[in-house]
């Protein structure tokens, strides 16, 4: 039996005559953090959407902890903790009470609720109704609501966006944590300095093909003298897809 958390196999992603996302192939077990690096339109958002269950999928199979959603649903949630690239919050709660609400459904009680919002730098302003918030305020509060109930796997689409420097670094630290605590993580990028930081592994992404998947250390040693893992992106994505565009 494998001992990967997570295993995408070929998943594909078609609207109409429109391929989406290409076969892609991705695991991340116990501990793992997993980058997927890419620009706009790479296809990051529409994998993590096909791996929340939210998207269905054109081929190829997802499952986790083997279990594939479209065969229990429920049991395929509960192990998922995920926060989307961009949400909008009820803009008459407060930060308290909107985190209330998402514990509520995990069944997670008011400590719990406290203890996220201090951990996200949100304890003192938890009555502000989170329509005032700025961005990297309502992203502090949704990576606290993906990680309420402590999943197994951690699915994170651009969590960093909108976040200022400090952030950023606590972001990094409270992934770690949460892959030395058994938790799989998973989050898409543009940023390939987060990644470089943080993640063991990573998917180069671009027009829907993954370009690359592997392991970060090797590449930064590969691509030393290229500056290291950008060294490796403009290599293995950017001139790549240069190439094809003037074959074309």
């Amino acid at each position: 039996m494998s001992n990967h958390l997570l295993q995408v196999k070929d998943a594909t992603k078609t609207i109409g005559k429109a391929t989406l996302l290409h076969p892609c192939t991705l695991t991340a077990g116990k501990g793992e953090i997993v980058a997927l690096c890419g620009g706009n339109g790479a296809g990051k958002s529409t994998l993590i959407r096909m791996i929340a269950g939210i998207s269905s999928l054109s081929g190829g199979s997802v499952s986790l902890d083997g279990i594939r959603w479209t065969e229990n649903r429920l049991a395929y949630a509960e192990r998922i903790g995920y926060m989307p690239d961009e949400f909008q919050f009820g803009s008459a709660l407060t930060a308290y009470e909107t985190l209330s609400f998402y514990a509520a459904l995990r069944r997670i009680g008011r400590d719990r609720v406290f203890e996220l919002l201090e951990t996200v730098g949100l304890l003192e302003v938890r009555d502000r109704k989170v329509s005032t918030f700025s961005k990297g305020m309502r992203q502090r509060l949704l990576f606290a609501q993906a990680m309420l109930a402590k999943p197994p796997l951690l699915l994170l689409d651009e969590p960093t966006n909108g976040l200022d420097p400090y952030w950023m670094e606590s972001f990094g630290r409270l992934i770690r944590q949460a892959a030395s605590d058994g938790q799989a993580v998973v989050f898409s990028t543009h940023q390939l300095n987060i990644a470089e930081s943080y993640a063991d592994r990573a998917l180069f992404m671009s027009s829907g093909h993954v370009r690359y998947s592997g392991d970060i250390e090797s590449l930064k040693k590969e691509y030393l003298s290229e500056g290291g893992l950008y060294g490796a992106f403009r290599s293995l994505v950017t001139d790549k897809e240069e190439r094809i565009r003037k074959e074309g």
